[in-house]
């Protein structure tokens, strides 16, 4: 079951699943409570934080490398499809909406986007479901970046056109 470090490689982009798309910037040995434990060194430059996770646990936490453009342009074509939101009271749903970001899975990311994505002339969000929004726009803005190589802007630009589109 245990991964070979080898999944992994410095200056390589990874998914962690809480924080979205980091950078691993070294690999490096410590000893922690009398144990030498190997740990991916992750910078998640636009939050200025850095992440220290065993080598031997990144698969078992849901760690992953970047999607690969396929998956990308499915996530995209997600966005134009109809909201689908459900009946529930808004707690569930946030709730929902959460385990989905944080899933670290780029299509249901793309799902919450869809889901709470308002165009102008729509009513206004809530403060929670915009923060959601915008807590799923960054992921999956960061990911499109990551993936075709351009900057953020790039990507939220791209971003936004498709979901304008479908607005249309």
């Amino acid at each position: 079951m245990t991964k070979k470090k080898t999944d992994f490689h410095p200056n390589e982009f990874v998914v962690y699943p809480a924080h979205g798309v980091g950078k691993i910037i070294s690999i490096e040995e410590q000893e922690i409570a009398g144990l030498r434990l190997e740990l991916f060194v992750i910078s998640f430059e636009k939050d200025k934080m850095t992440l220290r996770v065993p080598t031997h646990k990144a698969t078992e936490i849901g760690m992953r490398s970047l999607s690969s453009p396929d998956v990308v342009s499915r996530a995209l074509e997600t966005l134009k499809g109809k909201a689908k939101v459900k009946r529930a009271m808004w707690s569930r749903r946030a709730q929902e909406y959460e385990q989905k970001i944080n899933s670290g899975d780029l299509m249901a990311i793309a799902e919450v986007v869809r889901d709470l994505h308002r165009s102008d002339d729509q009513r206004e969000q809530s403060y929670s479901e915009r923060q959601l929004y915008e807590a799923a726009l960054e992921r999956l803005t960061r990911e499109v970046a990551a993936v075709s190589g351009t900057d953020e802007a790039g990507a939220a630009k791209a971003v936004d056109n498709v979901l304008v589109s479908r607005a249309a």
